[in-house]
């Protein structure tokens, strides 16, 4: 086991890239950045949610590639929502060196969204043995 000195570490370190895993226990995306509460003065920032998708990526991406991640998920937007995908903090059961454990089912995340669209729409409509 890692033992880890918490004033060595951000909520970037502990965070971002993260893999989220449902309370089923499957994969339900990937975390891309933080959403922080705008605190009082003399008061720290609190953690309000976790956010998923290109166009939470690619402003951490930066430059060129960054705006072009980003115009990639505006245009793959399947429904209305909030863009980035959002989760809120509330729904946070653990969080450990490798991945973060949701409450809620995937199938009920925005995160999720992307995944069950191409499941649907692309690979169930490839012809062959579905067993």
């Amino acid at each position: 086991m890692t033992r880890w000195d918490e004033d060595e570490f951000t909520a970037n370190d502990l965070l971002l890239d993260r893999e989220l895993i449902d309370c089923h226990g499957m994969p339900a995306g990937r975390v891309d950045d933080l959403e922080l509460s705008d605190p009082e003065p003399g008061e720290p920032p609190v953690l309000t949610a976790l956010l998923c998708g290109p166009t939470a990526f690619g402003p951490r991406l930066g430059g060129r590639l960054g705006t072009w991640w980003q115009a990639i998920g505006r245009r793959l937007r399947l429904v209305s929502g909030s863009y980035p995908n959002r989760i809120d903090a509330g729904l946070i059961d653990h969080v450990d060196r490798l991945e973060i454990t949701l409450l809620a089912a995937r199938e009920h995340l925005d995160s999720y969204r992307f995944r069950r669209w191409t499941e649907e729409k692309i690979i169930g409509r490839i012809p062959g043995d579905t067993t």
